[in-house]
């Protein structure tokens, strides 16, 4: 007998004893994911609900997103447990049946394998379900692997409907999408009042939701996480920037530690491998997500974690970002007045005026000054530890009129225009002169038509260029915008999208040239900025003193 015992234990073994640990009792997740919340509405929004369940579980305050930063992808990476270029998923306009990346690895419905699907493969009794505000959020997952699939117009009744589900069903696994803080945000603007307040809002609905996790008498067992699929900077987002593509992670309930920051990096697509680690299920080898151990107790963060030099908060220069406006600001006829203000502990600010990256050399901010000429400044903190922060910049423009400064601007209702249309066709509406590429929508939205926000500007003048050379200029648009320098295309940032820059280049020679800029908002939130970086400059927006109209 003793020569049969050993198979039979190591038989025993292996059924029984995962070779990779995974946290224990936990036998529900449910996922409550904002589109559009961000770490900064987190911070400053009303939110006792997600402050207490960050002070008693895990947050990760900076998880990177996919690009572009916008809804599809990243929700689509968040359960698929990888990014764009392995599920194809690679913007709002995707549907099943008409994209043009294929997935890398397809399952019965066509699309790549996702977190619900992987469930539904390793607990086929399970109840799993989703409730989501969003409509687009039901093209991202495999329908034959929910029990539960319903869609509805308002935070609200989703809301309900959710809380409901989890009284009635208890599922194993439940995903809910609540949509209004994004709308808020393209509405009104990232960092308003009444951004806030729909994070607010938000807020309360995640405390519905834990109610109802007690009243079903699953708190014992149930792990709660918090997330969201991008951030946002003015009206919009698409873009590169840490406003746009970081977002905070929260992980609440069973077996997550109390109080505790993670440190590893995190990824939005790793959502799918951390709920797959939880439920001990192997992840597709096609996934590149990892799951974020460290968050649950007796879990480390990675032996092999680097983490280079800690970031601290960067300094604010004052007058800040305002929505479209970069911080800094344009000054006629009177001196620019600069401040600063630390929001780390324990650090100095030191900065430039020249455009150069600050250091410890450079001099220290001590008190407000005053610049008589268009000048970037850049500044940097630096805490007693040898942590610095990234760069903060600003854009100081001091105009002295002469009459001739400034661009003229031309007007055009739109069409739900998917592209720059020939607007040389087309009849322009208003016309008027400003100093500086760029609108106001206060200045803009009595021009829309009833029910529209669709428009076209074009803008036409002259730049003064100083010093002879190659110039790079860049648009940052939403939506397409492109730029011509003496009629030749040198940026092309067209199309339908969120905030995006796109750059070009050109060698030029000394005196001026004429600059034209075509623009277009085909729907939602609009937003244009146009810079130019100089051979030995650099970059900045286009300054007022170097744009005539003459």
């Amino acid at each position: 007998m003793r020569k049969y015992l050993f198979p039979a234990l190591l038989f025993f073994f292996s059924c029984t004893a995962p070779s990779d640990k995974y946290p224990r009792g936990i036998e529900h997740v449910i996922v409550i994911g904002v589109d559009g919340l961000s770490p900064d509405g987190i911070r400053n929004a009303n939110t006792p609900v997600m402050d207490d369940m960050i002070a008693n579980g895990a947050v990760k305050w900076n998880v990177r997103t996919v690009l572009t930063t916008a809804s599809s992808q990243n929700w689509a990476s968040m359960i698929m447990g990888a990014g764009p270029e392995v599920h194809g998923i690679i913007d709002n306009d995707w549907e099943r049946d008409d994209h043009s990346l294929p997935p890398i690895v397809a399952g019965e419905e066509g699309i790549f394998p996702t977190i619900f699907g992987r469930i539904r493969e390793a607990k086929p009794q399970a109840e799993i379900g989703t409730v989501y505000n969003w409509s687009g959020f039901g093209r991202l997952f495999e329908k034959k692997a929910v029990n539960y699939d319903k869609t509805f117009k308002t935070e609200d009744a989703t809301a309900t409907d959710f809380v409901e589900y989890i009284k009635n069903k208890k599922p194993v696994f439940g995903f809910v999408h609540f949509d209004h803080v994004d709308h808020a945000g393209h509405h009104d603007g990232h960092g308003t009042p009444i951004y806030y307040e729909a994070v607010a809002k938000a807020d309360s609905l995640v405390g519905e939701v834990l109610k109802a996790i007690k009243e079903a008498g699953m708190e014992e067992n149930t792990l709660v996480i918090i997330t969201a699929d991008h951030g946002g900077i003015g009206k919009g987002h698409g873009g590169p920037t840490p406003e746009e593509g970081e977002i905070a992670m929260i992980l609440h309930g069973k077996g997550v530690k109390k109080g505790y920051v993670v440190q590893q990096q995190v990824y939005t697509y790793d959502l799918a491998a951390t709920i797959a680690f939880v439920f001990n299920i192997t992840a597709p080898y096609a996934w590149t997500g990892r799951p974020v151990k460290p968050a649950f107790e007796g879990f480390d963060e990675p032996a092999n974690l680097w983490k280079g030099k800690e970031a601290i908060a960067a300094p604010s220069i004052l007058p800040g970002r305002v929505l479209y406006k970069q911080a800094g600001g344009l000054y006629i006829d009177q001196p620019a007045e600069v401040s600063m203000k630390p929001n780390a502990a324990n650090s100095v600010i030191h900065y430039t005026i020249d455009g150069t990256e600050p250091d410890k050399n450079s001099p220290v901010y001590t008190d407000k000054f005053q610049l008589d000429n268009t000048a970037v400044v850049q500044a940097k903190a630096f805490d007693d530890k040898g942590n610095e922060s990234i760069i903060s910049t600003a854009y100081f423009r001091v105009l002295k009129p002469t009459g001739n400064n400034g661009l003229n601007v031309r007007f055009y209702h739109g069409a739900n225009w998917k592209q720059v249309p020939v607007f040389s066709k087309l009849n322009a509406a208003k016309t008027w002169t400003t100093y500086e590429f760029g609108f106001e929508e206060e200045q803009i939205k009595p021009l829309l038509q009833k029910g529209s926000s669709s428009f076209g500007l074009v803008f036409t003048g002259y730049v003064q260029i100083d010093q002879p050379g190659k110039y790079k200029f860049y648009t940052q648009s939403d939506d397409g915008s492109i730029l011509y320098i003496n009629d030749k295309k040198v940026v092309d940032n067209d199309g339908n999208h969120g905030v995006k820059e796109a750059a070009g280049d050109i060698t030029l020679e000394a005196g001026k040239h004429s600059i034209r800029v075509e623009y277009f908002n085909g729907g939602g939130g609009y937003w244009l900025d146009v810079f130019y970086k100089a051979p030995d400059g650099p970059k900045q927006l286009v300054p007022a003193d170097k744009l005539f109209l003459r």
